[in-house]
C-alpha cells in the first residue's frame, strides 16, 4: 500500500489479532479466518500469514481474485471462495490452485465443473444452501436438483464435495427467531443431502456472532470475520472487551494546522459549526477519501493530547477540523488517535460506527490504500 506515514497510518497488532482467534478458537471446531476485503481493512497478506502461524487451517474470501491473490503470496492452505458473477474467468486458476468454491446454484455447479473439465482435476465445492437470508445460496426448491446434480458430478471424477453451508442472517441478535429457524432449516437441508447420498465432511454456519453466541451452530466448522479483528460482531451481544476480543487497528494521524478563530467563525464547507466563542481548532488530514465517515461530521471525537476534541465542521475528502479548546497549546506535528483499543481513553472503531449509524465493520474497511499500515506486535500481559 502507498501512501505517507508522516499524515497518517493504521497500526495493526497482530498480537491482538492472535489473541482473538485464540479466543474464538475456544468454541472446540476449526475456524476459518475470514480474510475478505484485504482482511477487513487490515491487510491481507499479514494477516493471513499470521492466521496461519497460529492454527488456521481454513481462510475465506469473497472473491475468486482475493483468494487467487493469497495464492501468489504464497499461502498453500486451504481456502474458501465464495462469490462471483457467471463467466468469471478466475474459476479455471482456482481449480489449478486447490482453492475451494462454493456452489450456490445449478448454473454455478456446470461453471465449476467447466472449469474442472478444463484443468484436468476435480474442483473442491461447498453447496451453500439459503435457510433464510434470501440472499446467495441453493433456495429450498432447488435443493434436490443441486444435489443430485452434484453427487453425479463426483461420481465422474469433476468434483469433491467438501462442505455443506449457509449463512446467518441475524445471528448479532440474540433473541431473534430466526436464529433458530435457520438452524433447523439447515439440518433439514443436511438430511435432504443424505437421501441423496450427498456426504459433505463440513457442515458450518456459525459466523462471528453465532461463533461467540450459538454453540448449538458450531457443528463442524465456524467462519470468523469481524471478531477476528476485534471488532464486536453486533451492539446486541456486548462490546468487543465483554467478548473477550481485542480491537487490532489504531488509525492514527499528526495535526497538519493548528489556529485561532474568533467568536461566530464558519469551519468547513456550508458553515454547519460556527464557534460559539473564541477557540483553538487543529486540521486533522484525513477525509472520507481516506474512509473517514462524512456522517460523522459534528459529532465525532479523536483523541489528542490524552483529550477528546470533537470533530467541528463537515468531514472533506482528505481533512477535517477538530476543536483543541481556548486554552489548549497543542502544536502542528502532535499525535491524533482517530480510533483505537481504547487503553487510553481514545474512541474506538465501535465508537465512530455508533456516531455515524452503522456498523465497526464498515468504519475498518472502508480505511482507504492512502492510509499506510504499519504492523506491530505487542507482548500480551
Amino acid at each position: 500500500m502507498t501512501g505517507d506515514p508522516s499524515r497518517a497510518k493504521a497500526v495493526i497488532d497482530l498480537s491482538a489479532i492472535v489473541q482473538n482467534y485464540r479466543r474464538l478458537a475456544e468454541c472446540g471446531v476449526p475456524v476459518m479466518g475470514v480474510v475478505k476485503a484485504d482482511a477487513y481493512g487490515h491487510g491481507s497478506d499479514r494477516v493471513a500469514r499470521t492466521l496461519r502461524d497460529c492454527g488456521a487451517q481454513w481462510l475465506g474470501v469473497a472473491l475468486p481474485t482475493e483468494a487467487l491473490a493469497l495464492r501468489a503470496a504464497g499461502d498453500r492452505g486451504r481456502i474458501l471462495a465464495w462469490l462471483w458473477a457467471p463467466g468469471e474467468p478466475g474459476l479455471v486458476d482456482c481449480v489449478a490452485s486447490g482453492i475451494d468454491l462454493s456452489v450456490s446454484s445449478e448454473l454455478a455447479l456446470v461453471e465449476i465443473v467447466a472449469a474442472a473439465r478444463h484443468v484436468g482435476q476435480p474442483a473442491r465445492i461447498h453447496i451453500k444452501v439459503d435457510t433464510g437470508l434470501s440472499r446467495n445460496g441453493v433456495p429450498r426448491s432447488s435443493w434436490e436438483t443441486v444435489f443430485a446434480s452434484a453427487v453425479s458430478a463426483q461420481v465422474a471424477g469433476f468434483v469433491d464435495i467438501v462442505g455443506l453451508w449457509s449463512h446467518l442472517a441475524s445471528a448479532d441478535e440474540p433473541l431473534n427467531p430466526s436464529i433458530e429457524e435457520q438452524i433447523a432449516t439447515f439440518h433439514q437441508a443436511c438430511e435432504v443431502a443424505a437421501v441423496y447420498e450427498l456426504d459433505a465432511p463440513l457442515r458450518h454456519i456459525a459466523n462471528s456472532a453465532a461463533t461467540v453466541n450459538r454453540p448449538d451452530a458450531t457443528l463442524d466448522m465456524v467462519r470468523a470475520g469481524i471478531a477476528v479483528y476485534g471488532i464486536a460482531p453486533g451492539v446486541g451481544l456486548g462490546s468487543s472487551a465483554t467478548l473477550g476480543l481485542r480491537p487490532a487497528m489504531t488509525l492514527r494521524a499528526r495535526l497538519a494546522h493548528v489556529r485561532r478563530i474568533e467568536r461566530g467563525t464558519a469551519v468547513s464547507y456550508g458553515g454547519s459549526w460556527v464557534a460559539p466563542e473564541a477557540t483553538t481548532v487543529g486540521l486533522v488530514p484525513v477525509g472520507y477519501a481516506d474512509g473517514i465517515p462524512r456522517a460523522a461530521s459534528n459529532v465525532a471525537e479523536v483523541l489528542i493530547d490524552g483529550r477528546r476534541c470533537p470533530v467541528r465542521g463537515v468531514v472533506a475528502m482528505d481533512q477535517f477540523v477538530v476543536e483543541l479548546g481556548p486554552e489548549s497549546e497543542v502544536q502542528p506535528g502532535d499525535d491524533v488517535v482517530v480510533f483505537g483499543p481504547g487503553d487510553d481513553g481514545e474512541p474506538t472503531a465501535e465508537d465512530w460506527a455508533r456516531w455515524s449509524s452503522t456498523i465497526g465493520y464498515e468504519i475498518v474497511t472502508r480505511i482507504s490504500s492512502r492510509v499506510p499500515r504499519e504492523y506491530v506486535s505487542v507482548p500480551s500481559g
